[in-house]
Protein backbone atom coordinates (compact mmCIF):
# COMPACT_ATOMS: atom_id res chain seq x y z
CA UNK A 1 0.00 0.00 0.00
CA UNK A 2 1.33 3.41 -1.00
CA UNK A 3 0.38 6.19 1.40
CA UNK A 4 -0.18 9.72 0.11
CA UNK A 5 -0.42 13.19 1.64
CA UNK A 6 -2.29 15.81 -0.42
CA UNK A 7 -1.10 19.41 -0.06
CA UNK A 8 -3.02 22.27 -1.70
CA UNK A 9 -4.61 25.45 -0.42
CA UNK A 10 -7.75 24.76 -2.46
CA UNK A 11 -10.11 22.37 -0.73
CA UNK A 12 -11.84 21.31 -3.95
CA UNK A 13 -8.56 20.23 -5.53
CA UNK A 14 -7.61 18.15 -2.49
CA UNK A 15 -11.04 16.52 -2.41
CA UNK A 16 -10.92 15.86 -6.14
CA UNK A 17 -7.55 14.12 -5.93
CA UNK A 18 -8.71 12.18 -2.87
CA UNK A 19 -11.75 10.87 -4.80
CA UNK A 20 -9.59 9.83 -7.75
CA UNK A 21 -7.07 8.01 -5.57
CA UNK A 22 -9.67 6.54 -3.22
CA UNK A 23 -10.78 3.90 -5.70
CA UNK A 24 -7.30 2.42 -6.10
CA UNK A 25 -6.60 -0.74 -4.08
CA UNK A 26 -2.90 0.00 -3.63
CA UNK A 27 -3.06 3.74 -2.80
CA UNK A 28 -4.32 5.29 0.43
CA UNK A 29 -4.70 9.02 1.10
CA UNK A 30 -3.75 9.31 4.78
CA UNK A 31 -3.93 13.07 5.17
CA UNK A 32 -4.35 16.53 3.72
CA UNK A 33 -2.70 19.90 4.32
CA UNK A 34 -3.64 23.40 3.18
CA UNK A 35 -0.17 24.98 3.25
CA UNK A 36 3.52 24.15 3.50
CA UNK A 37 3.78 24.55 7.26
CA UNK A 38 0.97 22.10 7.86
CA UNK A 39 2.45 19.76 5.23
CA UNK A 40 5.80 19.53 7.03
CA UNK A 41 4.03 18.77 10.31
CA UNK A 42 1.82 16.14 8.66
CA UNK A 43 4.81 14.41 7.06
CA UNK A 44 6.50 14.16 10.46
CA UNK A 45 3.32 12.76 11.97
CA UNK A 46 2.10 10.42 9.23
CA UNK A 47 5.31 9.51 7.31
CA UNK A 48 3.62 9.19 3.89
CA UNK A 49 5.37 7.48 0.99
CA UNK A 50 4.46 10.29 -1.42
CA UNK A 51 3.47 13.94 -1.02
CA UNK A 52 1.55 15.68 -3.80
CA UNK A 53 2.67 19.27 -3.21
CA UNK A 54 1.22 22.48 -4.62
CA UNK A 55 3.78 25.26 -5.13
CA UNK A 56 1.93 28.51 -4.59
CA UNK A 57 0.38 28.49 -1.14
CA UNK A 58 0.01 31.03 1.68
CA UNK A 59 2.32 31.13 4.71
CA UNK A 60 4.96 28.51 3.77
CA UNK A 61 4.99 27.75 0.03
CA UNK A 62 5.63 24.41 -1.62
CA UNK A 63 9.30 25.11 -2.29
CA UNK A 64 10.24 25.64 1.33
CA UNK A 65 8.02 22.76 2.40
CA UNK A 66 9.66 20.45 -0.15
CA UNK A 67 13.12 21.41 1.06
CA UNK A 68 12.15 20.70 4.67
CA UNK A 69 10.54 17.37 3.84
CA UNK A 70 13.47 16.15 1.74
CA UNK A 71 16.00 17.19 4.39
CA UNK A 72 14.17 15.67 7.36
CA UNK A 73 12.41 12.71 5.75
CA UNK A 74 14.36 11.68 2.62
CA UNK A 75 12.38 8.47 2.37
CA UNK A 76 9.28 10.51 1.47
CA UNK A 77 9.03 11.43 -2.20
CA UNK A 78 7.65 14.84 -3.14
CA UNK A 79 5.82 15.36 -6.43
CA UNK A 80 5.07 18.95 -7.35
CA UNK A 81 1.64 19.92 -8.65
CA UNK A 82 1.71 22.91 -10.96
CA UNK A 83 -0.29 24.85 -13.53
CA UNK A 84 3.01 25.21 -15.47
CA UNK A 85 2.42 28.48 -17.34
CA UNK A 86 1.70 30.43 -14.17
CA UNK A 87 4.34 28.75 -12.06
CA UNK A 88 7.69 30.55 -11.93
CA UNK A 89 8.97 28.54 -8.98
CA UNK A 90 9.09 25.02 -10.38
CA UNK A 91 12.83 24.93 -10.98
CA UNK A 92 13.49 26.00 -7.40
CA UNK A 93 11.16 23.25 -6.19
CA UNK A 94 13.02 20.61 -8.20
CA UNK A 95 16.29 22.02 -6.95
CA UNK A 96 14.93 21.71 -3.41
CA UNK A 97 14.68 17.96 -3.92
CA UNK A 98 11.30 17.26 -5.47
CA UNK A 99 11.17 14.03 -7.42
CA UNK A 100 9.26 15.52 -10.30
CA UNK A 101 6.04 17.24 -11.18
CA UNK A 102 2.55 16.86 -12.60
CA UNK A 103 0.19 19.28 -14.26
CA UNK A 104 -2.95 19.83 -12.20
CA UNK A 105 -5.09 19.10 -15.25
CA UNK A 106 -3.36 15.81 -16.03
CA UNK A 107 -5.51 12.70 -16.71
CA UNK A 108 -6.42 10.64 -13.66
CA UNK A 109 -4.43 7.68 -14.97
CA UNK A 110 -1.31 9.85 -15.14
CA UNK A 111 -1.76 10.95 -11.53
CA UNK A 112 -2.14 7.36 -10.36
CA UNK A 113 0.83 6.19 -12.40
CA UNK A 114 2.97 9.05 -11.11
CA UNK A 115 2.29 8.16 -7.50
CA UNK A 116 3.24 4.54 -8.10
CA UNK A 117 6.43 5.56 -9.89
CA UNK A 118 7.42 7.99 -7.16
CA UNK A 119 6.77 5.40 -4.47
CA UNK A 120 9.03 3.02 -6.36
CA UNK A 121 11.88 5.51 -6.24
CA UNK A 122 11.55 6.82 -9.78
CA UNK A 123 11.55 10.43 -10.88
CA UNK A 124 8.79 11.93 -12.97
CA UNK A 125 10.12 13.48 -16.14
CA UNK A 126 7.17 14.13 -18.41
CA UNK A 127 8.71 14.48 -21.90
CA UNK A 128 6.18 17.07 -23.10
CA UNK A 129 6.95 19.58 -20.35
CA UNK A 130 10.14 18.69 -18.51
CA UNK A 131 12.61 19.87 -21.14
CA UNK A 132 10.80 23.18 -21.61
CA UNK A 133 10.51 23.88 -17.89
CA UNK A 134 14.08 23.04 -16.97
CA UNK A 135 15.55 24.74 -20.03
CA UNK A 136 13.56 27.92 -19.36
CA UNK A 137 14.40 27.92 -15.68
CA UNK A 138 18.10 27.18 -16.19
CA UNK A 139 18.53 29.88 -18.83
CA UNK A 140 20.99 32.45 -17.58
CA UNK A 141 22.21 30.15 -14.80
CA UNK A 142 24.62 28.07 -16.87
CA UNK A 143 28.09 27.33 -15.58
CA UNK A 144 30.60 24.61 -16.36
CA UNK A 145 30.38 21.63 -14.04
CA UNK A 146 33.67 19.71 -13.68
CA UNK A 147 31.76 16.58 -12.65
CA UNK A 148 30.68 16.13 -16.27
CA UNK A 149 34.32 15.50 -17.14
CA UNK A 150 34.10 12.28 -15.14
CA UNK A 151 31.42 10.87 -17.42
CA UNK A 152 32.31 8.52 -20.23
CA UNK A 153 31.07 9.33 -23.72
CA UNK A 154 28.29 6.76 -23.41
CA UNK A 155 27.29 8.08 -19.98
CA UNK A 156 27.00 11.57 -21.52
CA UNK A 157 24.77 10.11 -24.22
CA UNK A 158 22.58 8.57 -21.55
CA UNK A 159 22.41 11.84 -19.60
CA UNK A 160 21.37 13.75 -22.71
CA UNK A 161 18.66 11.16 -23.38
CA UNK A 162 17.47 11.45 -19.77
CA UNK A 163 17.28 15.22 -20.18
CA UNK A 164 15.03 14.71 -23.21
CA UNK A 165 12.61 12.79 -21.00
CA UNK A 166 13.38 9.35 -22.41
CA UNK A 167 12.72 6.23 -20.34
CA UNK A 168 15.35 3.52 -19.87
CA UNK A 169 13.62 1.38 -22.48
CA UNK A 170 13.63 4.23 -24.99
CA UNK A 171 17.29 4.97 -24.29
CA UNK A 172 18.18 1.31 -24.77
CA UNK A 173 16.44 1.28 -28.14
CA UNK A 174 18.09 4.52 -29.25
CA UNK A 175 21.59 3.44 -28.22
CA UNK A 176 21.20 -0.22 -29.29
CA UNK A 177 22.01 -1.60 -25.85
CA UNK A 178 20.07 -3.61 -23.30
CA UNK A 179 17.84 -1.99 -20.64
CA UNK A 180 20.12 -3.50 -17.99
CA UNK A 181 23.09 -1.70 -19.54
CA UNK A 182 21.17 1.59 -19.54
CA UNK A 183 20.21 1.08 -15.90
CA UNK A 184 23.89 0.60 -15.07
CA UNK A 185 24.85 3.77 -16.98
CA UNK A 186 22.13 5.77 -15.21
CA UNK A 187 23.42 4.60 -11.83
CA UNK A 188 26.95 5.66 -12.77
CA UNK A 189 25.72 9.06 -13.96
CA UNK A 190 23.84 9.70 -10.72
CA UNK A 191 26.84 8.65 -8.64
CA UNK A 192 29.33 10.78 -10.58
CA UNK A 193 27.07 13.84 -10.50
CA UNK A 194 26.19 13.31 -6.83
CA UNK A 195 22.52 13.44 -7.85
CA UNK A 196 19.82 11.91 -5.67
CA UNK A 197 17.65 11.09 -8.70
CA UNK A 198 17.17 11.65 -12.43
CA UNK A 199 15.65 15.08 -11.95
CA UNK A 200 18.75 16.47 -10.27
CA UNK A 201 20.94 14.91 -12.96
CA UNK A 202 18.86 16.59 -15.67
CA UNK A 203 19.08 19.94 -13.88
CA UNK A 204 22.86 19.57 -13.87
CA UNK A 205 22.82 18.80 -17.60
CA UNK A 206 20.93 22.00 -18.38
CA UNK A 207 22.80 24.21 -15.94
CA UNK A 208 26.15 23.10 -17.33
CA UNK A 209 25.13 23.90 -20.91
CA UNK A 210 25.30 20.28 -22.01
CA UNK A 211 21.91 20.56 -23.73
CA UNK A 212 22.72 23.65 -25.80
Amino acid sequence: MTTVLLVDDQDLIRKGFAMILGVEDDIEVIGEAKDGREAVAKVAELRPDVVLMDVQMPDVDGIEATRSVVETHPETRVVILTTFDDDQYLFDALDAGASGFLLKNCPADDLISAIRLAAGGHSLLAPEVTERVIARSARGQQAADPRLDDLTERERDVLVAMAKGMSNAEIAQALFVSPATVKSHVSHVLAKLDARDRVQAVITAYRSGLMD
